[in-house]
């Protein structure tokens, strides 16, 4: 049921609950990844869990967002978020490294229905005329989120060890399984129920392409990243990420002063062109911290607002009755697209260097510009209006 106004209670739990979704999950991309190479795994092996977690999230995307649409948002969150609380204490107990690659789909699965789950609740509540404000204030929680994960989980690990650091998250969880009590109850259409796989409309593909190339580009950023740094002998490992991070949040509040226009969705291949300008510097410009510091501004900049905007147009073009369906095969693009980046960027990495790996992932973002400029472009109608 929509809602009035922005700062609603339902709003403000559904933002703090996003936030410590990501929060948990960036602190597990660079940290799991370090801690199987103290269990004795190659630098590409690492990379693994991030491909096996994708690949669950991706393709669970496709049941989870049509899920949403049958059962409410409100429950796929209470359950995602209670079973996500045995998942977090197994990987704090497991003492092999296969445990962790069996597992990741499955936390990938439950990470999917929180994530779709949650921005299907979330377009519900905002009213139309507050929708393109509420969209863009709740995508500063996603980033929000990057931003402290990574720091956070890297400057826990020394601390507190993995398994402590494993079972604190999933106190966490279990909180944010009671806030979500807190939630209003959706009130179902009558009539039959939607199916637990709905192929997208066709307005969808366009964005599923671009989520995908995107998404191929971004797959080696959490695992690869901090170990560049560790391996540069950087201070701060987790430059990048958090980094990239307050990119996606400073483009945010640029935005909001300044605006998006009548149609946001034509800043779309703008936003493409920084996130590769920021990968490139990545690839091509010398040095360690200076270059991840900037590079991560650079490229967060632009990346964090190609998901909002992609959204924020298919919310404009999907009939709500199908909403979580289109918002979980966006999902699916970009988290099995992610997973084959880990792995196929990875492997380029450990056999050509890690430069090499980001000099691709510029690459794919280019050919994206071209599909974002036919999504981003005005249809007829729109063009012959006064």
């Amino acid at each position: 049921m929509e809602q009035k106004g922005i700062f609603t209670g339902p709003f403000l739990i559904l933002w703090a609950f996003y936030f410590l979704v990501f929060a948990a999950g960036y602190q597990l991309f660079p940290v799991v990844p370090l801690h199987l190479r103290d269990m004795g795994a190659s630098l590409a092996e690492s990379g693994r869990f991030q491909t096996a977690f994708m690949l669950g999230s991706g393709f669970g995307s496709l049941f989870t967002g049509p899920l949403g649409d049958r059962l409410g948002p409100r429950r796929v969150l209470r359950l995602a978020s209670l079973i996500l609380v045995l998942i977090l204490a197994a990987y704090a107990v497991l003492k092999v490294r296969w445990g962790f690659y069996l597992l990741a789909p499955v936390h990938g699965l439950l990470w999917s229905a929180l994530r779709t789950a949650s921005l299907a609740k979330v377009g519900g509540i905002l009213s139309l005329e507050h929708r393109a404000q509420g969209m863009s204030l709740f995508g500063l929680s996603g980033p929000g989120g990057v931003a402290l994960g990574p720091l956070l989980g890297l400057w826990l690990l020394p601390h507190l060890g993995f398994a402590w650091m494993l079972f604190a998250l999933a106190g966490v969880f279990a909180v944010l399984h009671a806030l979500i009590g807190a939630l209003p109850k959706e009130v179902l259409p009558a009539g039959p129920k939607p199916l637990l796989f709905q192929w997208p409309d066709r307005a969808v593909w366009g964005p599923v392409g671009v989520m995908m190339l995107v998404g191929l580009g971004f797959g080696p950023m959490p695992p690869y990243s901090a170990q560049e740094a560790k391996a540069l002998g950087m201070a701060w490992p987790s430059t990048f990420l958090t980094c990239f991070a307050l990119g996606m949040v400073l483009i945010r509040g640029l935005l909001s002063l300044t605006g998006m226009g009548r149609r946001p969705v034509a800043l779309l291949p703008g936003m493409l062109a920084l996130a590769a300008a920021g990968h490139a510097l990545l690839a091509l410009a010398p040095g360690g911290m200076a270059r991840h510091l900037a590079a991560g501004l650079i490229y967060g900049g632009g990346y964090g607002m190609v998901h909002t905007l992609l959204f924020m147009h298919i919310f404009e073009t999907t009939p709500s009755e199908r909403r979580g369906a289109a918002v979980g095969a966006l999902f699916f693009a970009f988290d099995a697209a992610t997973a084959l980046g880990a792995l196929i960027l990875g492997w380029v990495m450990e056999h050509a260097g890690f430069r090499w790996g980001w000099r691709t992932g510029a690459v794919l973002l280019l050919l994206a510009i071209p599909l974002a400029r036919r999504i981003a472009a005005p249809a007829p109608s729109a063009i012959l209006e006064p």
